[in-house]
């Protein structure tokens, strides 16, 4: 195999469509994001991209199939507009192979005329909550202003250390190449898979993109989650020694 293998699956026509991406980070804000558009809305998977930058290895399904490791773009169609969402199990795992998968992943937004890119993740606090700020980082001033108008937080100096991995390339590499792109990243414990963050990352999501989605599903799977962090806090509660926030880096 190549060092990039990216296959053609359907080339619909898209209106006015912008790329998601919800690829594994921290609490898995992303890819929970990113995964809930494409069963919630009508979807349809239009690439795949095979790279040797990926984890050598295969996912086996519920039949026992195997499929090689890959990362899917589906197109979902909205009320007004039509989106690329970005989805998987992995990122690639080293820094060269970081940069090459992710301008391919430019290069199939540009294909299809994509001009503006939301990057989906999560920011780790070190701490449960119950209430889950959206922090993000933009590519221009303006694109800040919009964002701030609808409560997306820009914080001095946060995320600490920056935005590493494909949603700190899409923006880094993707202004170069003249996109517009913006990491949306929903405060989370950093411990535990987190819905709750990944829910309030798509309101915001919702609201600069004005559609609706139902969060049935993934309230249910946070009610799951409930039970967990809760255990979490009793043992807060009567120990010590937790991860401090350097031990908690933010992975796109």
């Amino acid at each position: 195999m190549d060092e990039l293998d990216i296959e053609a699956v359907a080339d619909p026509d898209l209106r006015d469509p912008v790329l998601v991406e919800g690829l594994p980070g921290v609490g898995h804000v992303g890819k929970l994001a990113g995964e809930h558009l494409v069963e919630e809305k009508d979807s349809e998977l239009v690439r795949r991209v095979y790279s040797e930058h990926f984890p050598p290895q295969v996912s086996v399904g519920d039949d026992g199939t195997t499929e090689l490791v890959c990362a899917e773009i589906h197109a979902v169609e909205l009320e007004d507009r039509d989106l690329l969402v970005l989805t998987g199990d992995h990122q690639a795992s080293d820094g060269a192979g970081h940069y090459r998968v992710t301008d391919a992943f430019l290069d199939i937004a540009d294909e299809f005329g994509v001009e503006t890119i939301y990057a989906l993740g999560g920011v780790p606090t070190g701490e449960l909550m119950d209430e889950y700020a959206v922090l993000g980082a933009a590519t221009d001033d303006e694109f800040v202003a919009e964002l701030e108008d609808i409560g997306v937080e820009f914080r001095e100096d946060e995320p600490a250390g920056g935005i590493v991995g494909t949603s700190g390339l899409l923006l880094g590499l993707g202004e170069r190449r003249d996109f517009r792109a913006t990491c949306l990243m929903g405060e989370t414990s950093g411990y535990l898979v987190d819905p709750k963050s990944a829910r309030a990352v798509l309101k915001v999501l919702e609201d600069v993109l004005e559609f609706e989605i139902d969060f049935e599903s993934l309230e249910e799977r946070a009610d799951e989650m409930e039970d967990v962090a809760n255990k979490i806090q009793e043992m807060e509660n009567q120990q010590s020694g937790m991860p401090t926030d350097e031990d908690l880096r933010y992975i796109g």
